[in-house]
Formats: C-alpha cells, sequence, structure tokens
C-alpha cells in the first residue's frame, strides 16, 4: 500500500511540474508576442508595459512555486491589482462612472487585502513546525 500511494504521489507531482512548465512556455510565448507587437507598432503604451508586468507576475509565481513549494496568495493579488489597472486605462473611455467606481474599488480591496494578509504574515507568523510546514 506504501508503494500505490508513493507511486501516486510521484505520479501527481509529475503532472504538476509538467503543468507548471506549459505555464511558463506559455507565458514566454506571450511576451515574446508583445514585444514583437510593440516593435510592429514602434511605440510602447502604459497598456503594453502593464501586460508585461502581468507575465512577469505569472513567471515569479511560477518560479516561486518551483522552488518553495509554496504558493503565495499576495502573487495572485497583484496580478489581479495589475490587471484591473490596465482594464482602467484600456477602457475608460467607453465606461460609464458606475464600472468605473466598481474597478477602483474592487482595485483598494484587493490592496488592502495584501496589506492585511502582509501585516498578519509579519505580526502572527506560523510556527516552525512539520504540522504547518508540510
Amino acid at each position: 500500500m506504501h508503494r500505490v500511494k508513493h507511486a501516486s504521489i510521484q505520479s501527481l507531482k509529475t503532472v504538476e511540474y509538467l503543468v507548471l512548465f506549459i505555464i511558463a512556455i506559455a507565458t514566454l510565448f506571450a511576451i515574446g508576442e508583445e514585444i514583437l507587437h510593440m516593435f510592429s507598432i514602434k511605440t510602447v503604451q502604459l497598456a503594453d508595459l502593464l501586460l508585461l508586468f502581468i507575465y512577469l507576475e505569472v513567471l515569479a509565481m511560477v518560479v516561486n512555486y518551483i522552488e518553495s513549494g509554496k504558493l503565495p496568495i499576495r502573487m495572485p493579488l497583484y496580478i489581479a491589482i495589475v490587471a484591473l489597472a490596465r482594464y482602467l486605462i484600456l477602457d475608460m473611455k467607453g465606461m460609464d462612472d458606475w464600472r468605473i467606481l466598481a474597478i477602483s474599488l474592487s482595485t483598494i480591496l484587493l490592496a488592502s487585502t495584501v496589506i492585511v494578509i502582509r501585516w498578519g504574515q509579519l505580526k502572527m507568523p506560523y510556527p516552525k513546525n512539520q504540522d504547518y510546514d508540510s
């Protein structure tokens, strides 16, 4: 029974690393496409830079997960904040006031969540034992 459990865990870890590799390759492909797009139109806009930051955060998240085996909840929150900012910048002219307000409040809520999580990590850290680290 122990061998079956070990083989199952190893199989799932292999699939996990395969999917992480696919995410990294797809992100690198998207970065390349965005850079080629900027060269083809011979201009760089703020929306392009924000999109590159989103891709960079995705790559950093993959690397962090591979190195530590853990995914800090703050990283997807950062990605969401940048994505909302990019959406607001791109489509602000076509949005009504309520949508702009909703996106702005969502961004503030996400930023507040990051602050609360970070404060909690500093003021109330997890004990360093095997129950939490495994």
